[in-house]
């Protein structure tokens, strides 16, 4: 197949998209923000965003950063020239370069107090004070001069966070403003610091000066900000900026940090409805962040003028080159982010940052760019056995090097897991990325041999000079009497057979596909129990990735949990099981999924070993993990050879 002619790019695909805007003078090639999400800065620019915010700068030393009181000062004497080079790579990559401007407030780490719209003492001791005029006055002042500094050291433009519940958000928001002077109170009063912020930022860098700002539209908790509230802070506040960014949520709480940087159980571009709104209200350009998930989304919206630009945090972690080849009509070449979270500290408290189809992010210091891998010299016959997610990105990322690739699969068509995974709800993410790599090995016409069970003989005739396993992992089955009643089946086979399952249905196990396949059926009508060994649904998730689920759980009186219990039993009626107490119960039930995690094949690997030098296994079948961990192995294993 010539790949060339059957994928050939249309580069008129997207119109809208690519059409240049101009900001207060500040001319964009493109209707494409990148967020100050990630420290590569500059592979973002030269991915083909037209504005890239190259991450933040706090206002207040001391006062207003989230992650340490020691963070620096960017604009202080022996930062600037750091400073600077973020100018000069976002510039050097063909973008525009803006810096967000940002105070945590009462959430700052600090190292005596913090300070914030109202006072109290925080849960880790450390207390906020009320500000007074006194200290609104000095925190105007560092904001213009830190907004003075930015634009001293080249940046072509500002973005002021006034969302996610940091310092301006808080005197917007009733959650956190409980004042009952002229700044308290009324929306009118709740605006009064903000609005001093913006006037006074609008002095410090003139009227010919870019200031973008992000709102929370909504703050999805009980006592949040009410929309027609923001409406009326934006009304005021636009004489002073020249273009509003849309988000939503709140950072540091939890329940809200899910709507903020959503997961797939989310809509997508669920920040639409309020963008449209602002849009219809404003005369400023106004831009979108939050699950805009391919060119054809962000083209439609600004072709129906509902916003006039859309910006990217966690798609451009994913695939940096995203503008790009949306730009040269390559939608289908774009990785497609999986809104897993994994890439985002809170959702892993720092143990395990990483974007589950880039391998490079957050590993930039020793992970290429993968157009930068190279050819390999010599050319090698390598052979791939299993085609899930480790397989499928060694297979790509060989034959990029120049490889001869080979790619067995048992089954008959490529996936792996992730195709059993893809039938799920709420999963057209990884419907997306399944549908990337088959097109990626047809692109590059690797061959293929579906319907084919590897034996060793079979590879030795191969003759390969390298050999990855990727053969991924079984599915754990109790030993546990009455387990091979026929009512009881596999949670893979429970995927691929939901419609045919009863209404009763049990699942042994509340690991996250339990719980995935438990709301599944929930939403589907079905009555669900989960039985779960320890005392927390879906451990083995995210923090952030389990708060959504959770919040998913609430909505649905049809799902029951039972931690701290065991399945001891089971007949063509009943199952037994033991509850939290110790104590026998028994439920009725039409079918029994077993979700009780994997297991690796040592046995069935270890046959495939000397059969050449360079052999290794990688992904599910040495150690059952995750779509972030296969791919980094295919990725990085494919480079070694």
């Amino acid at each position: 197949m010539n790949w060339q002619n059957t994928y050939e790019g249309d580069i008129n695909m997207f119109e809208y998209l690519f059409q240049p805007i101009n900001i207060n003078g500040m001319i964009l090639k493109n209707r494409i923000i990148a967020t100050p999400t990630g420290d590569d800065f500059e592979e973002k620019a030269k991915g083909g965003a037209a504005l890239v915010i190259a991450g933040h700068a706090i206002v207040e030393p001391g006062k207003s950063s989230f992650s340490s009181a020691d963070e620096p000062y960017l604009f202080s004497k022996y930062e600037r020239e750091k400073t600077r080079e973020r100018v000069l790579k976002i510039h050097r990559g063909g973008a525009k370069a803006s810096i967000e401007i940002f105070h945590g407030g009462q959430d700052a780490r600090v190292k005596d107090y913090a300070i914030g719209p109202s006072g109290f003492i925080r849960p880790d001791g450390v207390v906020v004070k009320e500000m007074d005029e006194q200290m609104m006055d000095e925190t105007l002042g560092w904001f213009a001069q830190t907004v003075q500094g930015a634009k001293k050291c080249g940046f072509d433009s500002i973005f002021l966070h006034f969302g996610h519940g940091w310092l301006p958000a808080q005197f917007l928001s009733p959650h956190y403003n409980h004042r009952i002077d002229e700044y308290g109170g009324s929306i009118e009063n709740r605006c009064r610091f903000p609005l001093r912020i913006l006037e006074i930022v609008r002095k410090a860098v003139g009227n010919n000066y870019p200031i973008d700002m992000r709102i929370s539209a909504y703050e999805w908790i009980e006592d949040s900000i009410e929309f027609e509230d923001v409406l009326y802070f934006l009304k005021s506040a636009q004489k002073y900026v020249d273009t509003v960014q849309v988000s939503s949520g709140i950072d540091k709480i939890f329940e809200a940090n899910v709507h903020c940087i959503t997961t797939n159980l989310e809509e997508a571009m669920p920040n639409l409805k309020y963008a449209k709104r602002i849009k219809e209200e404003l005369d400023i350009p106004v831009s979108m962040v939050g699950a805009i998930l391919t060119p054809r989304m962000a083209e439609e919206i600004i072709g129906k003028g509902y916003v006039d630009m859309v910006a990217f945090g966690r798609p451009l972690l994913a695939d940096p080159y995203w503008p790009k080849k949306a730009m040269q009509g390559r939608p289908e070449d774009i990785v497609p982010c999986l809104r897993c979270l994994n890439c985002y500290h809170i959702a892993t408290d720092h143990w395990n940052v990483g974007c589950s189809v880039n391998p490079r992010y957050h590993n930039e210091s020793f992970i290429p760019s993968e157009m930068d891998i190279g050819k390999a010299n010599p050319r090698k016959r390598v052979v791939i056995i299993g085609a899930g997610p480790a397989g499928l990105k060694a297979a790509i990322t060989a034959s990029d090097r120049g490889h001869d690739v080979t790619l067995i699969e048992k089954k008959d068509c490529l996936g792996g897991m992730l195709k059993i995974i893809a039938n799920e709800h709420h999963k057209e993410e990884v419907q997306r990325l399944l549908e990337y790599y088959r097109v990626q090995v047809e692109k590059r016409q690797i061959k293929v041999l579906l319907n084919t069970d590897a034996n060793p003989k079979m590879i030795k005739q191969l003759n390969p000079d390298a050999i990855m396993i990727a053969i991924g992992a079984k599915e754990r089955i109790l030993p546990i009497e009455g387990i091979e009643n026929e009512k009881v089946i596999l949670a893979t086979d429970a995927i691929m057979n939901a419609k045919k399952l009863g209404h009763n249905v049990v699942i042994l196990g509340g690991g996250s596909i339990g719980c995935e396949i438990a709301l599944e059926l929930a939403e589907e009508g079905k009555n669900v129990v989960i039985i779960e060994v320890t005392d927390l649904l879906a451990a083995n998730a995210n923090l952030l990735y389990r708060e959504a689920l959770r919040q998913k759980f609430l909505l649905h009186e049809n799902i029951h949990v039972l931690l701290n219990s065991s399945c001891n039993k089971i007949d063509n009626e009943q199952i037994w099981y033991k509850d939290k107490k110790g104590l026998e119960q028994t439920l009725q039930y039409d079918n029994l999924i077993l979700s009780t995690g994997l297991i690796p094949q040592i046995d069935l690997v270890e046959q495939f070993y000397g059969i050449c030098a360079d052999t290794v296994a990688i992904g599910d079948c040495i150690k059952p993990s995750s779509i972030m961990n296969a791919n980094f192995e295919g990725f990085v294993n494919a480079l070694n050879v």
